[in-house]
C-alpha cells in the first residue's frame, strides 16, 4: 500500500516511513479513516472500524457461489459506511471471458455469473452500500456536505500460471493505460518492486504499473496479491516526478517477507484529510 506524505497524521520517530494509528481511536474530524484489507479468500477476521472499507481482491479460494455469499455476508454486516471491493485471481467467474474458456480445468462445478453479479451488485450489497468496480471509477462521500473522493477499482495482475484477471508484460501498459485519475487506486496485483517481494525472493510486481504511477499520482494506493509482502508507504509526489515510482522509495530496505498464514487478516487504517 502506497499513501502520500500530505495525508499524514503520525509518523513514527526516526527514519520510519510507516505510519502507525490506534485502530481504538478515532480519526480527527478532518480526516476520514480508510480500512484496507485484502486477499481474504474467504475467511472472516475481526475488522477495525472507520468510515470506508477498501477490499483490494481475492475475495473467495475459487470463486464459487457459496463462497461469495460467505464473503458478501460477511463484508456486508461490517460498520464502515461505504465498502468498496474489487476482484482478484481466484475469483475466477468474475473473469467471464477467461472463465467461458477454462472452467472445465477448474476442479469446481460451472458457477452462475450472473448470480454470482447479484450477490455483489444486487439489492442486499446496495443496501449495505456494497461497491463492487471492476475497472471502473466511482465516486462518494462519506460526511454529509463533505468532500466527495474517488476511486478506480482494477482486478488485474501480471500473468501467473494462467489464473483469472492475468495480463502479459505485453498486455500491460495499454491496459493500465486506461486507468482513470482518482483520489484512491485500488489494484489487486502491485507495482514492481513496492510489497511483492515473495517469499523465493523474487519481485512479480507490474513494471506497467509503476511507471503509470506518476501520472496517476493517487493520494492512497492499495493493493495485494503478495500475501507476504505486507505493509504500509509512504511516497512524496515531486513536482514534474516522471520517472518510475520505485526511484523515489525510501532508502530503507523492505522488511522480510513474512510466511505466517494470518498475513493477510492484518487491516492497515489509513486517516486522509478530507
Amino acid at each position: 500500500m502506497i499513501l502520500t506524505t500530505s495525508d499524514c497524521i503520525e509518523w513514527v520517530s526516526g527514519t520510519s516511513r510507516i505510519i502507525v494509528t490506534d485502530h481504538e481511536s478515532s480519526p480527527i474530524p478532518e480526516y476520514t479513516r480508510f480500512v484496507c484489507i485484502s486477499d481474504t479468500h474467504t475467511r472472516n477476521f475481526p475488522v477495525p472500524d472507520g468510515d470506508v472499507l477498501l477490499h483490494s481482491g481475492d475475495l473467495t479460494d475459487s470463486g464459487t457461489l457459496e463462497e461469495f455469499e460467505k464473503t458478501m455476508d460477511w463484508i456486508c454486516q461490517l460498520p464502515h459506511k461505504i465498502k468498496i471491493i474489487i476482484a482478484g485471481n481466484h475469483d475466477l467467474p468474475l473473469h467471464a471471458d477467461w472463465y467461458e474458456l477454462n472452467h472445465l480445468r477448474c476442479s469446481i462445478a460451472e458457477q452462475d455469473h450472473s448470480r454470482i453479479l447479484d450477490v455483489l451488485k444486487g439489492k442486499k450489497a446496495q443496501d449495505a452500500n456494497v461497491v463492487y468496480l471492476q475497472d471502473e471509477f466511482h465516486s462518494f462521500q462519506v460526511k454529509e456536505g463533505g468532500r466527495t473522493w474517488s476511486v478506480y477499482g482494477s482486478p488485474w495482475s501480471p500473468e501467473f500460471c494462467n489464473w483469472a484477471f492475468n495480463y502479459t508484460a505485453a498486455e500491460g501498459p495499454p491496459l493500465i493505460s486506461r486507468f482513470l485519475i482518482s483520489d484512491i487506486l485500488l489494484t489487486h496485483g502491485p507495482p514492481r518492486n513496492i510489497f511483492d517481494r515473495t517469499t523465493r525472493r523474487d519481485f512479480p510486481g507490474c513494471r506497467a504499473l509503476s511507471d503509470a504511477l506518476p501520472r496517476l499520482r493517487p493520494r492512497l494506493h492499495v493493493f495485494g496479491h503478495i500475501h507476504e509482502a505486507h505493509g504500509a508507504h509512504v511516497h512524496s509526489w515531486s513536482k514534474g516526478h516522471v520517472g518510475s515510482v520505485q526511484n523515489s522509495k525510501s532508502s530503507e530496505p523492505e522488511p522480510e517477507p513474512e510466511e505466517k498464514e494470518d498475513i493477510s487478516f492484518r487491516p492497515v487504517v489509513v486517516d486522509m484529510l478530507d
